[in-house]
């Protein structure tokens, strides 16, 4: 018979909840660590949005969350189902294909509690420290608080799944974008559109989430364009066919002080209010873990489990 660890999970989204159901269904030990109020990781919308839009001070309070009040799934959901618990076969209200993000938190939920995995998670506990106190047994210290509380326990595996959606990575690559004064925020500070209602909106991106906000903002603002490196540099300003207020752009170029962005001759927006960065671009931040944990992982320490 195998020998059953004590094995500490961090983080209650997607990969933290199956990494527990299957801990759990070998007999280990497992605790998950969840800093927020509840689970569901990166599917737990939260309306607020960071006072640094841009996510560069490093002394904001961070959100963990990315998600839009209005997004849905780009993969239908019988690819989002696990194996064997299905989500094609469960409707929770919003029955579409491609279901809202309150659906897939129901299907979550629903999967943590037919599995007791709810009982497992410590809420409102945020893990401070890693570290591998001793590699010839294969023990780590976890370091953790709650409600101001510190606790240090001794476990014999860990696995981290606190996901990579929170930290935005810092936009350096448009040439004179360090001078640029007016408005600009990282999509993972949008949440809703209002706050675009008659502006001049330039986009930086053109992939799902790109296309996604370009579409809704289109609703309330005056322009939106959407500047993009996939497209020719010189090609010409394209509109689209479906919104009379929508064009496609190739990667340009910030100025001031008029506000206008540019590429190819003539092609220059001018009196933007807005800038979006809508690239999937995010930072990999795994600070809890030991510094000489991270970033060489012992592959022979994965065998334990």
């Amino acid at each position: 018979m195998a020998t059953s660890l004590k094995v500490a999970v961090v983080g209650a989204g997607v990969a933290g909840l199956i990494a527990a159901r299957e801990l759990q269904r070998e007999s280990h030990q497992v605790v998950v660590f969840e800093k927020s109020h509840r689970l569901g990781g990166t599917w737990a919308y939260d309306p607020r949005v960071e006072s640094d839009l841009l996510g560069l001070d490093q002394n904001r309070e961070i959100i963990h969350g990315s998600l839009y009040k209005s997004l849905r799934t780009n993969l239908p959901r019988q690819l989002m189902s696990f194996t064997d618990f299905k989500f094609s076969a469960k409707t929770y209200g919003d029955e579409r294909l491609f279901p809202g993000h309150e659906e897939v938190l129901k299907f979550l939920e629903d999967f943590a509690g037919s599995f007791e995995l709810t009982e497992l998670i410590r809420f409102n506990t945020v893990v401070t420290r890693v570290e591998l106190v001793d590699s010839e047994i294969i023990e780590f210290e976890v370091e953790s608080k709650t409600n101001g509380v510190n606790t240090v326990e001794v476990f014999d595996s860990v696995v981290v799944c606190n996901g990579h959606n929170s930290e935005p990575r810092p936009a350096c690559d448009i040439p004179g974008i360090e001078t640029w004064s007016k408005k600009q925020m990282h999509s993972h500070n949008y949440r809703v559109p209002e706050p675009f209602r008659d502006q001049i909106v330039v986009l930086i991106g053109n992939g799902p989430t790109a296309l996604d906000l370009s579409r809704e903002i289109a609703t309330v603002a005056k322009e939106v364009h959407m500047s993009s490196r996939s497209v020719a540099p010189y090609a010409k300003v394209s509109k689209s066919q479906k919104f009379s207020n929508i064009w496609q752009h190739a990667k340009g170029k910030a100025s001031e002080p008029r506000g206008s962005v540019g590429s190819a001759p003539g092609s220059g927006v001018q009196g933007v209010v807005t800038r979006g960065w809508c690239r999937t671009s995010f930072l990999t931040k795994l600070e809890v873990l030991d510094s000489v944990f991270f970033p060489y992982f012992e592959p022979e320490l994965v065998a334990v489990l």
